[in-house]
């Protein structure tokens, strides 16, 4: 309801009070606002209409007089009835309990509004984990898809797994990175976060145990969650994931998989080092316990390529690889994979035709000729360049504006500054006010609910001269709350 682009006429013959009672009426009529509805406060309302708050209440009195509404004191205001309610033998359906059970469990508040602040053009997006939209290859991408009558290309269902051409190009692609992975063992997805949704609807009991770093993207969204799991954190050094209490953890907890982001971490942008690569290997094939790598982020490196991926030493096929070009070519593609022992890409393979029958063959074919002929490499040399400057550029005013206020490690890839506040202000109070000044942050509780300190800052998504203004308004407004 706050997102309305209609605005009453003020040139209008029709008083705005009138204007907003029929839209509002209009809505609830036509069974857009169900029983149970919550209408936002006068404030508010005021606020979206664009009016004085006389007039909103003028405007609910007239719906409340039809029966339409009804406030309580604790409880605000909500719609009751509508014609179809007041005139049928039976009432209609209580979609507002419908909502409310739903299986999947909804975002937390913070990022609901997070995700609604994203389409606000004017915000200054200091969090955002992507890369900006004049970074993206658009002129290339077009180009790429400018199809002759000579190229082939199917416009109609792939097979279970994806493309064979693109598995097979991904097969060769991984090989650079030291990964031997035949095309009948990788699956074509939609996406990192449909690799996570298969899995735990294919291989996992409802009331697992999942391991991860702590804090973790994982906390940030609910598919395990939402499937019955449950989330166990594990603490982290400069190095990584600590090893010492994964087996102790699973035994306890009978923990049933291991979710990692060994490569340029999020939110925290740490690197797992080499050395403790081959520990969490060990660690988890003598504890019998199953790894997920997410590896998203691995083509994003600065000055120098990160240690191999885990999958590259896994003998035993004890690691699901996650790969994705949605944080490097383009997040519109929608195109990752997952790679893993056959039996278990089979599986999933069987899950996802049931889900959505196969990502887009579109997005299939483009991302094939972007691995195969090079491009992609050409695209993240530039990328990389680009990231440098914009990484060096944001730690030179951290440097200016937050050396009183804040420490931070200087990322060697990826997208993200984890940023710890040395004052014990409230982050949500932070952002809360930013917001107010269209600044968008990506507070600590998003990725552990119990971390009041940290922001995770992104240098790839706002422009220079974003990340300038915005950076300085916000170490003026941390002073201000401290």
């Amino acid at each position: 309801m706050s997102e309305l682009e209609w605005k009453p006429q003020k040139n209008s013959s029709v008083p705005l009070h009138q204007q907003i009672s029929d839209f509002m009426k209009k809505k609830i009529l036509n069974g857009e606002w169900t029983i149970g509805t919550k209408i936002p406060p006068q404030r508010n309302l005021a606020n979206l209409f664009q009016v004085n708050r006389s007039t909103i209440v003028i405007a609910l009195e007239e719906l409340a007089a039809d029966g339409l509404i009804e406030s309580k004191v604790g409880s605000g205001t909500r719609v009751t009835n509508n014609t179809w309610s007041l005139l049928a033998s039976n009432p209609p359906p209580d979609w507002f309990s419908y909502v409310k059970s739903g299986i999947h469990k909804p975002n937390i508040t913070i990022i609901q509004e997070i995700n609604k602040a994203e389409a606000d053009p004017n915000m200054v997006r200091l969090g955002t984990g992507e890369l900006s939209p004049k970074l993206l290859p658009n002129k290339i991408m077009g180009q790429t898809l400018q199809i002759d009558g000579e190229q082939s290309l199917s416009l109609g269902y792939m097979e279970p797994k994806g493309s064979l051409s693109l598995r097979k190009t991904v097969s060769a692609y991984l090989r650079t990175k030291g990964i031997e992975a035949s095309p009948e063992s990788i699956l074509i997805v939609s996406g990192g976060l449909q690799a996570l949704q298969l899995i735990s609807l294919g291989l996992l009991n409802r009331g697992s145990t999942i391991l991860h770093e702590t804090p973790s993207y994982l906390n940030s969204v609910h598919v395990f969650q939402s499937s019955g799991m449950n989330l166990l954190g594990i603490s982290m050094d400069k190095e990584g994931i600590k090893c010492d209490s994964i087996g102790r953890m699973k035994r306890q907890h009978h923990a049933a998989l291991l979710y990692t982001i060994p490569t340029f971490h999020n939110p925290t942008g740490t690197l797992m080092s080499e050395q403790r690569r081959m520990e969490l290997i060990d660690v988890c094939q003598k504890a019998s316990i199953p790894i997920i790598e997410d590896d998203v982020y691995g083509d994003l490196w600065i000055e120098n390529p990160p240690p191999k991926p885990l999958k590259a030493n896994d003998t035993q096929g004890n690691v699901l690889y996650i790969g994705s070009v949605s944080k490097t070519l383009s997040p519109g593609l929608r195109i990752g994979w997952i790679v893993g022992p056959e039996p278990v890409i089979n599986r999933l393979a069987d899950i996802k035709m049931q889900t959505d029958y196969g990502s887009s063959s579109l997005s299939q074919y483009a991302v094939e000729k972007w691995l195969s002929s090079g491009m992609y490499e050409e695209f993240l040399t530039e990328i990389r360049t680009e990231l440098k400057y914009r990484r060096d550029f944001t730690i030179k005013i951290l440097n200016e504006y937050f050396s009183k206020i804040a420490t931070w490690s200087i990322p060697k890839g990826g997208f993200y500054i984890w940023l710890r506040l040395e004052s014990d202000i409230s982050t949500k109070k932070l952002f809360d006010l930013a917001l107010r000044e269209h600044i968008l942050l990506n507070p600590g509780m998003v990725y552990e609910k119990n971390d009041f300190n940290h922001l995770r800052l992104s240098y790839s998504f706002a422009s220079l001269e974003q990340l300038e203004e915005g950076l300085i308004r916000l170490s003026q407004l941390i002073k201000t709350l401290s």
